[in-house]
């Protein structure tokens, strides 16, 4: 099966900064320290719909046209961290009806899967 090349993102705090005001989730998890580790957490994170969003940027460069992408999804598995290096992989799985079917995953720096069971399908 064909192995799609790796694509890295390194996390700021300022890509979820972005993406709280973008998105409008202004939830205090992902943009105060100390709001965040008051419900038990290691401080801020990013939102799991953020590290989709690479997900599908990854997709789309190797599909070459986000328009050919037809179905994303993936289970968001650990906490992605400011300072994280997230690197996405994924292989061709299969052909069907002129859909090409992904299998696709993201680890983080420390070998811990962050995306799991990620899937999508792109034209042919």
């Amino acid at each position: 099966m064909t192995q799609l090349p790796t694509y890295t993102w390194t996390v700021t705090r300022e890509d979820i900064r972005a993406y709280a005001e973008a998105s409008g989730d202004g939830n205090p998890i992902h943009l105060d320290d100390q709001f965040a580790r008051s419900v038990g957490l290691p401080g801020v994170i990013a939102h799991g719909m953020l590290g989709m969003g690479h997900l599908a940027t990854y997709v789309n460069t190797w599909a070459g046209d986000h328009h050919r992408l037809r179905r994303l999804r993936c289970r968001f598995a650990a906490m992605v961290l400011p300072g994280d290096v997230i690197q996405f992989s994924g292989r061709v799985a299969s052909e069907v009806e002129g859909l090409i079917q992904l299998e696709l995953e993201a680890v983080n720096q420390k070998g811990e899967m962050v995306l799991t069971k990620g899937f999508a399908e792109v034209t042919a």
